[in-house]
């Protein structure tokens, strides 16, 4: 397997808060963190102090990580679970949005044995791999990594143009997997990763290409590459299936998984409506009935969010 594109990011030698909270981490999980990961946008701003940094815990299987109880079987039963996390120090706190999943459902996920954009999807972007406990494990994490590209190139390609530039494919590539999810970012997110990580993404393209199929292959033209493909017709047909079942299952999941998070991150609901305020500008107040009743009423609040278009 060709290496992964290196990508910058924070350094835990230089950042005593960042240490700190990796041995908080570390110890809340029983020392089962076998490899931790940055992504998201503090990795691309360059400030984990600006809003919540997403790390990905690694750990070597659930039990380890929680013992046996109702955390390890939330795990396991709908990965990953989703934690807050936060380290203050004299003049700053750094806080985290701490993801969990073990290294096994990790490599499934970012392969084709998995069917769901979930995590195949978030990571065929830019990643720093954080801590490793051996290089091995490392080169093992990036090599799911990049295969987490793979998969989503192989599944997008049959819906996306028949040429275009390498900026486009991923930007497109790109949207198909964020339509899956319950998102609140606001439009033309894809298309600032694809132009902020456009040297990653040439070099992955370029690692990829002879695997793809798809008649995929790439040229330069100027300074730009560009990319040809020509999947069949059936496979075009079975790419929409697909994509369109996901979009269902993908919403469902998301709904799920918020559920669960009210359950595993304090101040979940308080949590949810920060995110969804950052990213849609607009307000949103948790009702005192929702607060009391989550499972009861928090469907029928989701709805209201829905139709403000808060969700998409």
């Amino acid at each position: 397997m060709s290496a992964y594109p290196q990508v910058d990011g924070p350094d835990p030698a230089r950042d005593a808060l960042l240490a700190a909270l990796l041995a908080q981490l570390q110890a809340r999980h029983n020392g089962a963190v076998c490899c931790t990961l940055v992504y998201g946008s503090c990795l691309r701003s360059g400030d984990i102090y600006d809003g919540l940094l997403d790390l990905y815990l690694l750990v070597d299987n659930y039990r380890a990580a929680y013992g046996a109880g109702a955390l390890a079987a939330a795990n396991w039963l709908l990965p990953p679970n989703v934690f807050y996390a936060q380290q203050s120090g004299a003049q700053a706190t750094l806080r985290a949005k701490v993801t969990v999943i073990s290294l096994a459902d990790f490599e499934r996920g970012c392969s084709r044995a998995w069917f769901e954009s979930y995590i195949w999807g978030r990571f065929a972007q830019p990643t720093h791999v954080l801590q490793a406990r051996d290089e091995a494990l490392r080169r093992r994490v990036e090599a799911a990594l990049l295969g987490a590209a793979h998969t989503l190139l192989q599944r997008a390609l049959p819906l996306l143009p028949a040429a275009g530039s390498v900026e486009e494919l991923w930007e497109r590539a790109l949207n198909l997997s964020y339509a899956t999810e319950l998102r609140t970012e606001r439009g033309g997110r894809a298309a600032e990763l694809a132009r902020w990580a456009a040297p990653f993404y040439a070099e992955v393209t370029r690692l990829q290409a002879p695997r793809l199929g798809s008649g995929f292959t790439l040229h330069e033209e100027g300074a730009r590459a560009r990319y040809r493909s020509a999947p069949s017709a059936g496979a075009r047909a079975l790419a929409r299936l697909a994509w369109g079942a996901r979009r269902v299952q993908g919403k469902l999941l998301s709904v799920a998984r918020l559920v669960k998070a009210l359950f595993t991150f304090e101040g979940g609901l308080d949590y949810i409506a920060w995110k969804l305020e950052r990213h849609s500008g607009q307000e949103v107040v948790i009702p005192e009935r929702v607060r009391r009743r989550p499972l009861i009423h928090l469907w029928g609040f989701f709805w209201g969010l829905y139709r403000r278009g808060i969700f998409r």
